[in-house]
């Protein structure tokens, strides 16, 4: 008898976490989208993930920065881009004056420089909003992937296919699982947030 139980007990494990499985890349995408959004949240420091994907129209075609230049950060507020190919600084200049970053563009002919102003109370106050808003977006893609997961229990549960004790433990383990997801994003967001209040 106990033997019967222990084969019941694992089938039904491993049913239960297909139901989650399925969906993995959903739940990752949504997470990974998070953690790429907050990259773009300026802090006290400069970072070159803000300037990384800009695109850039040269050669007839854009480019994200990255691919075109060399980046580094040789002070705490400055992004020095040094391109490979020197006669495209200009196209580098008008793309990130265009692309509203908040901070001064110049250029000489072998750099350009993004030079970002002293964060003051009320741009941390915009940038700990825009935080905000970034989490509550990422919990509702994985609220949304969390729906369909569900979906797909209630009808395995009116098709006969699983128990009602199934349908419970599945949707117990889901909502751990969503609870987790949303737990690890607030934890990055704190983090941020703390980054951006740091003076």
């Amino acid at each position: 008898m106990n033997n019967l139980f222990l084969s019941s007990y694992v089938s039904m494990s491993k049913y239960m976490n297909d139901y989650i499985k399925q969906f993995e890349d959903d739940f990752d995408k949504a997470v990974e989208f998070f953690k790429g959004e907050l990259t773009k949240i300026r802090t006290g420091r400069a970072n070159p993930v803000l300037v990384e994907g800009i695109l850039v129209e040269a050669y007839g075609t854009p480019t994200p920065l990255q691919q075109l230049a060399s980046i580094a950060v040789p002070e705490a507020r400055i992004i020095a881009i040094e391109p490979w190919d020197k006669n495209i600084i200009k196209d580098i200049e008008k793309a990130l004056s265009d692309a509203d970053l908040g901070a001064s563009v110049s250029s000489d002919t072998q750099v350009v420089r993004v030079t970002f102003p002293q964060m003051t109370e009320e741009s941390r106050e915009q940038f700990t909003k825009m935080l905000s808003e970034y989490l509550e977006k990422a919990k509702v893609s994985v609220r949304q992937v969390r729906d369909k997961v569900k979906e797909d229990v209630e009808k395995a549960f009116k098709n006969s296919d699983i128990t009602e004790d199934d349908r419970y433990d599945y949707r117990e383990e889901l909502d751990k699982h969503v609870e987790e997801l949303n737990k690890q994003m607030e934890e990055m967001a704190e983090s941020k947030r703390k980054e951006i209040m740091t003076i």
